[in-house]
């Protein structure tokens, strides 16, 4: 006998869980929202007008990454300074595609192309984590869960960018907005880290290169030091981490 989901029209299951979908991904609008007219508003205040913000919500889809090729548009030309960032910062979505790989699989059809694309750290933790109601057809819920989401950010940032000199607030200076993120990321990263050895390595290389090259040129050399340094001190760590489990499994 056919389950229920096998018995609906194509249609009707799109449908069903469009609809299923919506509530499920409703706790999120208020973050996006204001994230993505955060976003907007930015893109505004450096000199660009609502299809800039608007298309690379939607095509690009990573909020970081996204500030990033905002405040690249308006420096020096250096595309491997930015790809190397927009690495850094979201080289986490390499880990959150692997633990989707059952879920994202061939099975769901060209569906999980966009799955795959739109995979961010509150889709993941969504999908991953959803108990699909009977009945529903699983690879459209989890495409509508995603499409919300996206649609979140993308009317954040069109909104942000049209109505955000309307604010009654003076934007001068909201530029330090990107330095501003990685601080709060650095500083997130420090209050959850047991140890803060890597973090201090980073500063310090980071001090070494803008004393060496300067402040224009010391971006790329303290990411490859950085590279460096943390791939030769692994098999340490790796050591180390073995002796801490030995010790609590005494």
């Amino acid at each position: 006998m056919q389950s229920t989901t096998l018995e609906l029209s194509r249609g009707e299951r799109i449908k069903t869980a469009a609809k299923a979908a919506l509530p499920y991904s409703a706790p999120m609008i208020a973050g996006f929202l204001f994230l993505g007219i955060a976003y907007g508003v930015y893109m505004k205040a450096i000199g660009f007008g609502v299809l800039y913000p608007m298309l690379m919500a939607l095509l690009i889809y990573a909020g970081s990454v996204e500030f990033i090729a905002a405040g690249a548009l308006v420096a020096p030309f250096s595309p491997l300074s930015v790809f190397l960032i927009a690495l850094m910062v979201s080289g986490r979505q390499i880990f959150y595609a692997i633990s989707m790989l059952e879920k994202y699989g061939a099975h769901l059809g060209k569906k999980r192309w966009y799955l795959i694309s739109g995979l961010v750290d509150e889709s993941f933790s969504l999908n991953y984590m959803a108990q699909i109601p009977a009945g529903i057809d699983k690879g459209w819920y989890m495409f509508f869960v995603t499409f919300y989401l996206h649609l979140y950010w993308v009317i954040g940032a069109t909104l942000g960018n049209l109505f955000g000199g309307m604010l009654p607030v003076n934007l001068a200076g909201v530029e330090f907005a990107m330095t501003a993120l990685f601080l709060v990321i650095f500083a997130e990263n420090w209050l959850k880290e047991k140890s803060h050895e890597s973090s201090l390595l980073g500063l310090g290389i980071a001090f070494i290169s803008l004393i060496v090259v300067g402040r224009e040129h010391f971006l790329i050399p303290t990411l490859i030091g950085i590279w460096v340094i943390l791939t030769l001190r692994r098999p340490q760590q790796a050591r180390k981490l073995e002796t801490v489990k030995l010790e609590e499994s005494k």
